[in-house]
């Protein structure tokens, strides 16, 4: 699979698990993503998970649902904490299946 990429069990995004891996300059991260289930409206949507340098499976991110202020439409971010890392995922380039999208990195958070 190409790096930069989730693949979801289903098009159906936040309700899917999911797989893939973020690579930049700095990390390497083979992930996992589980929906969370939560009445919370600003919970969010997916868990996402990454290994410990033992091996241990550990949440390292969130994926958010966020709707856009000028048209209205619904997308998904995503999170990784200990990396400063954002991102907003989109289909992938020469995909037509909705289930891959990429990550597409927008920049480390300021620090606070």
């Amino acid at each position: 699979m190409t790096t930069n990429c989730i693949k979801f069990t289903s098009a159906d995004i936040e309700t899917a698990k999911g797989g893939g891996s973020i690579s930049t300059l700095t990390f390497d991260l083979d992930i996992t993503v589980d929906p969370v289930a939560s009445a919370n409206p600003m919970a969010p949507t997916h868990r996402v998970l990454g290994r410990s340098p033992r091996g241990k499976l550990v949440e390292c991110g969130v994926i958010w649902k966020k709707q856009n202020k000028a048209n209205g439409a619904y997308y998904y971010t995503l999170t990784i904490r200990d990396h400063g890392f954002n991102g907003n995922l989109g289909k992938a380039a020469k995909q037509d299946d909705l289930s891959l999208q990429a990550v597409i990195p927008w920049g480390p958070r300021d620090a606070a």
